[in-house]
């Protein structure tokens, strides 16, 4: 067995490995001390190697993903390993074989993951004349990114996307992992090491065009790429080792440029607390003030237009155009249809996460139930939706179920199934008659004998005889010892007791032998019929992809409609001239802050620059409100740039390519404490 172990874990040397024994994943060597201070469970030892004792830890299987977690949390990746083969078949172990590997990065279990913040795995490549070439994913998405900058700017791209797990290659400069240990010190991160073979800017740009089914990435706009694609062969490369299969789910690519985003440095996003507090908390901040999404998906389609805005304004536009649709009441109506939409999308599950475990093969049964009801859901979301503004008519067609599958999960799955498949009471009874059958057998064994019993009392003339079961010997029939002379020719005996006899039947044997299989063989004829599922499931995964992204896109933008409405926002006005026009302004987590305390009105505020005046000079006294007032300016201008409204009676902004904060290091604005104040107390 340990040579077993050993095979597999050479081929995992920087990972822990979860070696499946029976009910427990065992550790050995030093993945047990390692795994057993971490996790603080108890080391003990397995006989020994070279004459010294080897060290063992383990968890339950049961339990597993509570260690999981704690282990991804303190940036560990762990490989799980299973039984594969049936015990008892063959000498030697039973075969073994690591399913998947488990990174900070590629997540898709739904207990490691926060179900409003992705999980992004980025690959770099250090290219040459100083150019760095970037690939990113979530491997519970559907899309893949690309980039391609200066290595000075590489801290700058690595704050924005904010990933969970960050690979290069083996052979870079110390230079270059000065600036990873540096990206790393701002935004925390686990940092994995890859062949530099991998890396490779022909094979990433093949893989690429195999992973989207086509001949060529001109559709994309993604060709002339090297370092991004060379970062693309390590990332997809990755993905699949860990996923153990290929990430047929991804379908589609986005090349992101310099002049396509309006930049947010790593200063500015922290300066505005957009997503964290300056002491790293997730609130109060200007996400935790917007995010009143139902779902999930809608979260985090929100964080993305949040720390993402375009320089372009075509989908603020339509997405501003679609918030005053949502917040218009049709005649003869008594609410506007948000607030419909909003309890329609309520207890909607994770549609993007389960399509993508569908296609991975890791989803769970109780999942697929709550993909049914998802689906049942946007069955009548689209016709409730108003078709007067692009955005929501593009909505209502992605909200289209996938022909026949709600039908295929309802007659497939119970309604309410076991929570993992080999538990057993997955498939629906009438889904498949073999399995009904076997199941009966188990179900209805009690009433058989009965049966049988009162069969063979009128057959024998034997009014005591007994038809029983036990572990040992089985179903047997028992006959008294004055009742001999009655037993038939086919019984045949069995057991031989100090008052009766035992005997068995062909009847009686055929169904033992049916019986004491059953359970095993509706067991394994569940597995197979779930995998059966699973294969006719996969047609489904795109336009289930393509489903959740239009519930996605009008949960946030309902949430958008209902922040406006509660908080008394105001749509904004683009202009193309350059301007920044703010009517009574006003910064909305200060004034969230202070509506929670009861400390009064936020002061609101004007702000006009233009042509003819294109600087304000602020001054004031320690406490005044300088460092707000700016703040409240780049909060107003960043939401308008996502197509929300903002906190204003009005505004008029035009072309915005950048937004710069530098404010006290040291502010809390939300609890009305400025640099000076800390300083001071």
């Amino acid at each position: 067995m340990m040579a077993q172990y050993l095979g597999l874990k050479s081929a995992h040397p920087d990972t822990l490995l979860f070696y499946r024994m029976g009910d427990f994943y065992e550790l050995f060597y030093a993945d047990a001390e390692k795994a057993a201070r971490l996790l603080d469970i108890t080391l003990t030892q397995r006989g020994q190697s070279a004459g010294q004792p080897i060290p063992m830890c383990g968890v339950p299987f049961h339990a597993v993903d509570a260690y999981l977690a704690r282990l991804i949390k303190l940036g560990e990746s762990v490989a799980i390993c299973e039984q594969v083969g049936e015990v008892g078949l063959g000498k030697g172990p039973v075969e073994r074989k690591v399913m998947r590997v488990v990174t900070p990065g590629t997540l898709t279990d739904a207990e490691l993951l926060d179900d409003r913040a992705e999980s992004l795995l980025l690959a770099v490549h250090a290219g040459a004349r100083g150019v760095c070439g970037l690939a990113w994913l979530s491997v519970t998405g559907d899309e893949l990114r690309l980039a391609e900058c200066a290595a000075d700017a590489l801290e700058a791209w690595i704050a924005r996307i904010a990933p969970s797990e960050l690979i290069y290659g083996a052979e870079v400069t110390p230079a270059f992992e000065a600036r990873l240990a540096a990206a790393r010190a701002a935004t925390p991160f686990t940092l994995s090491v890859r062949p530099a073979w991998q890396f490779d800017g022909a094979l990433g740009e093949r893989k690429l065009r195999e992973q989207l089914g086509s001949a060529s990435l001109a559709a994309w706009n993604a060709e002339g790429l090297p370092h991004a694609h060379a970062a693309a062969s390590a990332l997809l490369g990755y993905a699949e080792h860990t996923q153990g299969r290929a990430l047929t789910h991804v379908t589609r690519l986005a090349v992101e440029r310099d002049g396509d985003l309006i930049e947010l440095p790593p200063a500015t996003r922290r300066n505005l607390e957009l997503v964290q507090t300056l002491r790293g908390e997730a609130s109060p901040t200007l996400f935790s003030l917007l995010d009143t999404c139902m779902t999930g998906m809608g979260s985090r389609l929100l964080r993305r237009w949040l720390l993402a805005p375009r320089r372009d304004r075509a989908d603020a536009q339509a997405r501003l155009d679609a918030i005053g649709v949502l917040q218009a009441t049709p005649a003869g109506a008594t609410a506007a249809p948000w607030r419909a939409l909003r309890e329609s999308l309520k207890h909607t599950s994770d549609v993007e996460r389960i399509a993508a475990r569908i296609a991975l093969r890791q989803v769970r049964p109780r999942e697929l139930v709550a993909l049914r009801l998802a689906l049942d859901k946007a069955a009548g979301l689209g016709p409730a939706l108003p078709g007067a503004a692009a955005l929501l008519a593009r909505i209502a067609g992605d909200l289209v179920s996938p022909p026949d599958c709600a039908e295929l999960l309802a007659r497939a799955i119970q309604a309410e199934p076991a929570a993992l498949v080999r538990d057993g009471g997955v498939i629906a009874t009438g889904h498949d008659a073999e399995l009904d059958e076997l199941r009966a057998i188990g179900e209805n064994c009690d009433a058989f004998l009965l049966t049988l019993e009162i069969a063979e009392r009128e057959r024998t003339g034997i009014p005591n005889l007994r038809v029983q079961f036990n572990r040992v010997h089985g179903f047997y029939i028992e006959v008294s010892q004055g009742a001999l002379g009655k037993v038939p020719d086919d019984y045949r005996r069995r057991q031989t007791l100090k008052n009766a006899e035992r005997f068995i039947t062909p009847e009686l044997k055929a169904f033992e032998d049916k019986a004491l299989s059953a359970q095993d063989r509706a067991l394994a004829r569940e597995k197979w019929l779930y995998e059966q599922l699973l294969d006719a499931l996969q047609p489904h995964v795109h336009a289930l992809t393509r489903l959740a992204g239009g519930i996605a896109t009008l949960d946030a933008l309902c949430a958008l409609a209902e922040r406006s409405h509660t908080l008394h926002w105001n749509a904004p006005a683009f202009v193309a001239h350059p301007c920044i026009e703010i009517v009574r302004g006003r910064h909305p987590v200060v004034e969230a802050r202070l509506a929670e305390k009861s400390a009064g009105a936020f002061i609101a505020n004007d702000t006009r620059l233009g042509p003819q005046q294109r600087m304000q000079v602020i001054t004031g006294p320690n406490m005044g409100g300088k460092s707000t007032y700016m703040r409240q300016i780049a909060i107003v201008v960043l939401l308008a740039s996502i197509g929300s409204h903002v906190p204003a009676e009005a505004c008029r902004l035009g072309p915005i390519d950048a937004i710069h904060t530098r404010i006290g290091a040291a502010d809390d604005l939300a609890n009305a404490q400025s640099t000076f104040m800390l300083e001071m107390t």
